[in-house]
């Protein structure tokens, strides 16, 4: 080699070190998160177009999943740090183990779960499910107040064909004619209940003791070395949820909120207002209460979670229930979020 060459190549060898190590560096400081959501018409859609990324000072790469399942696989591999889960899969979850915490209460689903016959079917009941074919997600919130319901109604599930179907799905299986009735949400449930009635909802089987939720759930260790994004990620949640608890009349077909929460959801504009009518937003104060974030294992939540557990390990979907589910909740960062 000629060493007049040597000076020039080491020094171009230090020069590449440098900036690979500068890139390296900027890759470790950029604050970048994968947010699954769903298509729950839920008022903060109106921070997702940019508002929730200036609130938090982090790039958001929001991914859309068709239920609780999907974005619980989708954490458990490491593709998402924080997302909307129903109860039910957050129950089925931690039960086999997942680190996941729950940290704030997006919706008390309350009547936003539904039970549709399709017209022509022969169901006026819940006896009347008996050899019908329903569609519904399994593991969802959903799938869980049809399994409820059937038993408190005195219904064998055996003697009904339940059917796993995505939301999507279920749309497409309902306009053919492949399915007699179905246990879903928004959009697809104001899709289907223009050819169907109303059996059942979720807010009927909570009253007598079953209800559900969805939360945003993280990934433990990511949240605790992330907690500035999570804290500062409720605050503008729920400063959303009270600008629709005070204002909830002007959110109208039209309006822009109504119309971001369309875009992020897919729904019609005109199904919008009366599907956000159905859920159930707790304030702040009252989800740190025992009704729902607070009180140990006897909380709200965690008796939720367990509820769902132990129905899952009965007919066989885990094989573990475990003794006590507060510690799959954290209020802390709500707390934070409320100073």
């Amino acid at each position: 080699m000629n060493k007049t060459l040597v000076p020039v190549i080491a020094k171009s060898l230090m020069g590449l070190m440098v900036a690979v190590g500068l890139s390296t560096a900027l890759a470790q400081a950029k604050k970048e998160v994968t947010f699954a959501h769903q298509d729950m018409q839920l008022p903060y859609r109106i921070l997702m177009d940019a508002e929730l990324e200036k609130a938090t000072g982090y790039k958001i790469n929001w991914r859309m999943f068709g239920g609780g399942g999907e974005v619980i696989k989708a954490m458990s591999s490491g593709d998402v740090q924080i997302g909307e889960v129903g109860s039910s899969p957050l129950a089925t979850a931690t039960s086999q183990g997942q680190d996941l915490r729950l940290v704030y209460i997006l919706d008390d689903i309350a009547s936003s779960d539904q039970l549709i016959s399709r017209n022509g079917a022969g169901i006026n009941s819940w006896k009347d499910l008996v050899g019908k074919k329903v569609g519904t997600p399994f593991a969802s919130t959903a799938h869980y107040s049809l399994m409820v319901g059937m038993r408190l109604e005195g219904v064998d599930p055996k003697s009904v064909n339940v059917m796993n179907l995505p939301p999507p799905a279920i749309a497409a299986a309902w306009e053919r004619g492949d399915i007699d009735a179905s246990f879903i949400w928004d959009p697809v449930l104001s899709k289907i209940k223009r050819n169907g009635k109303k059996i059942a909802d979720s807010g009927d089987i909570g009253k007598k003791g079953y209800p559900t939720f969805d939360g945003l759930v993280v990934d433990a260790k990511w949240a605790a070395q992330n907690r500035d994004f999570v804290v500062a990620a409720i605050k503008a949640i729920s400063k959303a949820d009270a600008e629709y608890r005070a204002n909830a009349a002007k959110w109208t077909v039209g309006s822009p909120q109504v119309k971001a929460i369309a875009k992020w959801t897919k729904a019609d504009e005109k199904d919008v207002p009366d599907a956000m009518a159905m859920f159930g937003l707790p304030d702040p104060a009252t989800q740190m209460s025992n009704a729902w974030l607070g009180g140990g294992s006897a909380g709200g939540a965690a008796k939720t979670l367990e509820n769902s557990a132990k129905l899952w390990k009965e007919i066989g979907r885990i094989t573990d229930v475990k003794p006590d589910y507060s510690v799959f909740v954290d209020s802390s960062y709500l707390r934070d979020a409320m100073k």
